[in-house]
């Protein structure tokens, strides 16, 4: 993984990077992941409950949808909530699958009229019942849609699922000799996605947070310091300004 080291933020000026003009044509990730930070934080900065900056980073979801949808990316995955995650207060864990469910409830009709195809990925044993036949549902509803991918990680640890695709290679019975990238990758909650060019982190931090960590090997990485909730277009659009000066070799030469 590259990263890419940005202090960005409402509070701090942001002039353009070196060697791209206003007009420059933006590259462009087929594959965008967002680890979605800062939540808890905005919402306490501004003297409100944590579950209030949950809320606030769902309702974000959906301006940056637009944002994504106008610059043609095809692939977004979410996280939502970690393996990790359950170690947090009993309230706020049960607080975060009640928002989930109702957004996802209220937001499915419209996202399958705009042709956006939803996939889980993650554990799905420890969601309440409640939250678990909403996301099914909305599986369902979109599971044939071709317009963008929108992946949501939820109860997801890329240990975890590194661990399970390895149960369940030995369940079906392949051998060692069989067992190659290609094969594994079928057994991971992305098969058939393809790996993240870009990684987001909002928030300030500067971790993967065991997010996507098999796929993730030649992602570039970005740092923003912009809480969840506060992250529009326009701190996207300087994202994909500081992806576009990335030369991605995959470990070769500029001349190969």
């Amino acid at each position: 993984m590259t990263f890419i080291p940005v202090t960005s933020g409402d509070q701090i000026p942001h002039p353009t990077p070196k060697g791209l003009s206003d007009n420059h044509a933006l590259k462009v990730p087929t594959h965008m992941a967002i680890i979605m930070d800062g939540n808890g934080r905005w919402a306490q900065s501004r003297g409100l409950p944590r579950l209030e900056g949950h809320r606030a980073g769902t309702d974000n979801v959906n301006r940056l949808l637009k944002a994504v949808h106008r610059h043609g990316i095809q692939y977004l995955t979410l996280f939502a909530f970690s393996t990790e995650n359950w170690s947090r207060p009993q309230e706020e864990v049960l607080g975060l699958m009640a928002i989930l469910r109702e957004v996802v409830e209220r937001e499915t009709p419209h996202l399958h009229k705009e042709n956006v195809r939803l996939r889980y990925l993650g554990r799905t044993d420890r969601l309440t019942p409640e939250l678990h036949t909403a996301i099914q549902d909305a599986l369902d509803l979109t599971g044939c849609n071709t317009g963008l991918n929108l992946n949501v990680a939820f109860d997801y640890g890329g240990r975890d699922e590194i661990i399970r695709a390895i149960r369940r290679i030995l369940q079906a019975g392949i051998s060692a000799d069989e067992v190659t990238e290609e094969v594994f990758r079928t057994y991971l909650y992305t098969d058939g996605l393809p790996d993240p060019d870009l990684i987001i982190r909002t928030g300030g931090e500067q971790r993967l947070s065991n997010f996507l960590t098999w796929q993730s090997v030649y992602s570039e990485y970005y740092c923003s310091n912009v809480f969840w909730p506060d992250f529009d277009e326009a701190e996207l659009e300087r994202v994909l300004e500081a992806y576009s000066q990335r030369k991605r070799r995959f470990g070769g030469l500029d001349n190969q």
